[in-house]
C-alpha cells in the first residue's frame, strides 16, 4: 500500500464506499487487482464500518497488486454519498470509477468504463442495468426489481432534460472525470450520488451495459429508511428544502386527524384529544425535520434540547394564534371556515419554515459556542 505516489500519477482511481463488508473486501481487492492488471491504478476504500472491514482491507493492501488506500471515517458525514465525495477528493487521478463493495458491481467491467471514457466525448460513463442487454438480476426478488424500475421512471420524469441521456441514474457504478464536476455545489446527504451530480449540473453522459450481480457475501443494506431518504433526496433536488418541510407538515396534519379520530372514538373529550394530537404531531414533525430537512444545519445550531424548545414553543403559540385568527375571520367577516383554514395554514407554513430556518437552526456565533449559550 503506497503512501508516496505523487498526485495525478495514476491512470484511474477506483472509489469504493464500504459499510460492514468484511466478508467481501478480500474478494473485492483481488478482483479489482485482476481486472486492472497492466493499468496503473489505485483503489480507495472509504469505510464507515463498525466491523473488521478496514482492518482486513489495510492488511490485504500491504501485499495487493494494486495500490490500496483505506480511509476510515469515524463520523459518516453525508452517508454513502459523502463517502464517495471523500474518496474522489482523495483520488490521485482525475479519472474516478465509483462502485459498491459488495461485488454486485462486477470489477471486470472497469476496463470497459475506462475504454468508453477514452473516446473523449463524455464526462460521466454510467454502467447501466437498463441499456444494451444490461440486467438487474442481482436484486433479491421481483418486488425489488419493480421498485427499482419504478424509482428510475419517477426520477427520469422529474428531471427529463438532465437525465435524458441516462437510462440508469440510480446506479452506483460509474466513471466520472472529477475535473468536470463542481464538488462544492453538491450536497451528498443521500446514497444516490450519481443522481445528485447529474441533477445539479449539466454533464456529458455515455453508457455501457452491465449485469447487476447477487451479493458475494453479507446482507443487503436496502431498507425502508433508505427508501425514505431517497424520496427526501429526490424531493430536495427537484423542489428544494421547503418542499420536504411541506411534505412533513402534510404528514403531520394527517396524523393529527387520525389521532383525533382514534381518541374521540374512545370517548376522550375532543378538546383533550386535540391537545394530545397536537403535542404528538409537533414532536413527530420536529424529529422528522431534524432527520430529513435541516440535518446539515443542526450541528451548528446548538444542542437538540434547545432546538426542540424553540420549535415546540413556536408551534404551540402558532396553533393558538391561528385558531384565534380563524375564529375572528369566520365570525367577523363570515368567511367560509374551510377557506379561512386553508389560507391560514398556508400562511402558517411559510412562517414556520422561515422561523425554523432563521431561528431554530440558526448557526451559533463562536462566542455562543465557547460560552455554551
Amino acid at each position: 500500500m503506497s503512501e508516496a505516489t505523487p498526485a495525478a500519477s495514476f491512470a484511474a482511481s477506483i472509489i469504493v464506499p464500504t459499510y460492514n463488508e468484511e466478508g467481501n473486501v478480500a474478494e473485492l481487492i483481488s478482483r479489482v487487482s485482476t481486472a486492472l492488471a497492466g493499468v496503473h491504478a489505485e483503489l480507495i476504500i472509504v469505510d464507515d464500518s463498525n466491523d473488521e472491514t478496514p482492518v482486513i482491507a489495510r492488511a490485504l493492501g500491504e501485499t495487493a497488486a494494486i495500490d490500496v488506500t483505506v480511509i476510515h471515517r469515524d463520523v459518516a458525514e453525508g452517508g454513502l454519498g459523502g463517502a464517495v465525495v471523500a474518496g474522489i477528493r482523495a483520488a490521485r487521478s482525475n479519472v474516478c470509477v465509483v462502485m459498491d463493495g459488495d461485488l454486485q458491481h462486477p470489477p471486470e467491467k472497469i476496463p470497459q468504463l475506462l475504454a468508453r471514457f477514452a473516446q473523449g466525448d463524455a464526462d460521466v460513463v454510467v454502467a447501466s442495468r437498463y441499456t444494451g442487454g444490461g440486467t438487474a438480476n442481482g436484486l433479491s426478488d421481483q418486488v425489488r426489481v419493480a421498485v427499482s424500475r419504478l424509482s428510475t421512471m419517477v426520477t427520469k420524469a422529474m428531471f427529463p432534460v438532465r437525465l435524458r441521456e441516462c437510462s440508469d441514474p440510480m446506479t452506483g457504478f460509474f466513471l466520472v472525470d472529477k475535473t468536470a464536476v463542481d464538488w462544492e455545489s453538491l450536497k451528498p446527504r443521500g446514497f444516490k450520488i450519481l443522481l445528485e451530480m447529474l441533477a445539479r449540473q449539466p454533464l456529458r453522459v455515455a453508457e455501457i451495459p452491465f449485469d447487476f450481480q447477487a451479493r458475494h457475501a453479507g446482507e443487503s443494506k436496502a431498507s425502508f429508511t433508505q427508501g425514505i431518504r431517497f424520496l427526501t433526496q429526490l424531493t430536495q433536488l427537484r423542489f428544494g428544502r421547503m418542499s420536504v418541510f411541506a411534505l412533513i407538515g402534510a404528514l403531520g396534519a394527517v396524523a393529527n386527524v387520525l389521532i383525533m379520530a382514534v381518541l374521540t372514538g374512545w370517548s376522550v373529550p375532543y378538546v383533550l384529544a386535540a391537545i394530545v394530537a397536537s403535542v404528538v404531531t409537533i414532536i413527530g414533525n420536529f424529529l422528522l425535520i431534524e432527520l430529513f430537512v435541516f440535518r446539515d444545519m443542526k450541528a451548528a445550531a446548538g444542542p437538540m434540547w434547545m432546538r426542540f424548545a424553540k420549535s415546540f414553543t413556536f408551534n404551540a403559540v402558532e396553533a393558538v394564534v391561528r385558531i384565534a385568527a380563524l375564529y375572528v375571520v369566520v365570525e367577523t367577516w363570515h368567511v367560509s371556515s374551510v377557506l379561512a383554514t386553508a389560507v391560514l395554514l398556508a400562511i402558517a407554513f411559510i412562517v414556520r419554515y422561515v422561523f425554523h430556518s432563521l431561528v431554530v437552526y440558526k448557526p451559533r456565533r463562536d462566542g455562543d459556542v465557547a460560552t455554551g449559550l
